[in-house]
């Protein structure tokens, strides 16, 4: 008996969709296609993503030098700027890269047909001509198929047609106005609402930054539209190669514009600006060389189909965003020195956890056109390799910040009490880092099987429980239980992944087969 269920269970294992966790666990690192396919989408995407975060936290070390007081000013800035933009750019670039990744694939199998199609027609007419012409020499009988490979090259290096990419770029620019003129007219009441009172020190320098910081709201949309058009084709390069010479400028430009033209917060800002339009330059060229961006017609841009999805994605961003700027809000309402220290924890917190966006990036890239392709199986391996890749590299920056963020802080602020506050809030960040790359792997994995509406229904759940958390623990433990409620966040977001992929519902439903 006891060997029959053994058997029985051993029969049954492969069949057990939690088991997809720990599929091939021993292979995790191994080089092969699907390794290497990973990798070359993951690894520019992670530098990429990187590269804002990493601007931003130069830009805190240049502002921590002037004094706590702007350093807090533009932490509040920063935190409703990029709140706001995540509430356009998610849902913007999570559609256009697996619409793309989608057009794409379907565009390539239709090629690849017609293909195929082409090569039987000129294998038959050369059949025919051999028949007709027996005596002619062996090396003009190829010749009435050459027009097939002619017409092949020719098509090869005519640039591609994908609707898709015409309507993000249109909704990205568009986007980026509403958000631009938005935050310049509502700029005062929004920094209020954050906590940043009229006779606040703090009132001043936070305006001018962030009104000065909007007017690149129109290019950082439209440029991050582009980066999801790139993503779809699985080119991570493009963007990374960008983005690194528009965050360099910035980096160049931040002490020029604050210390020698003496601009101060808005220098950092004039140079944030500065950057965004040099990316969107960029990418643009690239992208007017790739693809055609006038559609034939009207018809062929599927604005409903962006905007149903859109849709789902933005109500789901609006639940995330108003849970980080809640708590960057009740960290203002505990004074500049804790909104200083909340702001740089902040920025290393989301600095070392975007890193796992990049697998989230190649997770949504690949299933997008396994799904098309219905291949389940690549589906179901990629799922298993992306999420085993993200635990253990979550683990790195935990140990890198509990041994180099006490000294790294330094680089941030002088400021003795911001620095205590930083030293208590180390283990919060360094603990929730597999926890966070988890998190956002299950992101890119459920936006590359359009499970958009799963994705917001339960990321709504979790903000309701999330904001409770946040306004009981940061009444009852004040700094620390704003970290606590960030930490139980994070996790719940992180098992409501688990819960859709390991019980095999929605799309992956094919897991219990």
């Amino acid at each position: 008996m006891a060997t029959d269920a053994i058997l029985n269970l051993l029969k049954n294992v492969g069949k057990k969709p939690l088991l997809v966790f720990f599929k091939n666990s021993r292979n995790i690192f191994e080089k092969d296609e699907l390794g290497l396919e990973i990798a070359q989408i993951a690894l520019p995407a992670t530098l990429a993503l990187a590269a804002d975060p990493i601007a931003s936290l130069i830009d805190t070390a240049f502002i921590g030098h002037i004094g706590p007081v702007e350093l807090a000013a533009v932490g509040v800035s920063i935190a409703v700027f990029n709140q706001v933009s995540r509430i356009m750019i998610f849902p913007l670039v999570s559609v256009t890269t697996s619409f793309v990744a989608e057009e794409d694939t379907i565009g390539n199998l239709n090629a690849e047909a017609k293909e195929d199609e082409n090569l039987e027609e000129g294998f038959a007419v050369n059949k025919e001509m051999e028949e007709l012409i027996p005596l002619v020499e062996p090396s003009c009988k190829t010749s009435s198929i050459s027009p097939i490979y002619t017409q092949r090259a020719k098509t090869e290096h005519e640039r591609r047609h994908i609707p898709s990419a015409s309507v993000a770029m249109v909704i990205g620019t568009v986007l980026g106005l509403i958000q631009a003129l938005f935050l310049i007219l509502a700029a005062k009441p929004i920094l209020n609402y954050m906590g940043v009172n009229s006779d606040s020190p703090m009132i001043k320098p936070a305006q001018q930054y962030l009104t000065l910081r909007s007017l690149g709201a129109p290019s950082l949309l439209l440029s991050l539209a582009m980066q999801g058009i790139f993503r779809g084709f699985k080119d991570t390069k493009t963007p990374l190669y960008a983005t690194t010479v528009g965050n360099l400028a910035n980096v160049v430009l931040d002490p020029i514009f604050m210390f020698v033209f003496r601009m101060g917060v808005s220098g950092a800002a004039i140079a944030h600006v500065i950057s965004q339009y040099l990316i969107s330059l960029i990418l643009l060229w690239k992208l007017i060389e790739n693809i055609d961006l006038l559609p034939p017609s009207f018809k062929d841009l599927q604005f409903d189909r962006f905007l149903k999805n859109g849709f789902l994605l933005m109500v789901r961003v609006i639940a995330v965003t108003f849970c980080v700027t809640l708590a960057a809000s009740l960290a203002a309402r505990q004074g500049s020195t804790t909104m200083a220290a909340f702001q740089i924890c902040l920025q290393i917190w989301l600095a070392t956890s975007l890193l796992a966006d990049g697998l989230a990036v190649s997770a949504q890239t690949i299933l997008a056109s396994a799904f098309v392709k219905k291949d389940y199986e690549k589906a179901r391996t990629t799922a298993s390799r992306v999420l085993q890749l993200g635990f253990f590299l979550g683990l790195v920056p935990s140990v890198t910040i509990i041994f180099g963020l006490p000294y790294a802080s330094r680089l941030f602020t002088t400021e003795v009490s911001v620095l205590q506050l930083i030293g208590v809030t180390i283990p919060f960040i360094a603990v929730t880092q597999p926890i966070n790359a988890l998190a956002f792997i299950f992101d890119g994995i459920n936006y590359g099987a359009s499970d958009y509406a799963y994705s917001t229904y339960s990321m709504v759940v979790v903000a309701v429980i999330s904001i409770l958390c946040l306004f009981i623990l940061s009444s009852t433990h004040g700094y620390f239980g704003i970290w606590i409620a960030l930490s139980i966040y994070m996790s719940l977001r992180t098992f409501t992944g688990f819960l859709r992929v390991g019980t095999g519902t929605g799309p992956w439903s094919f897991l219990r087969v």
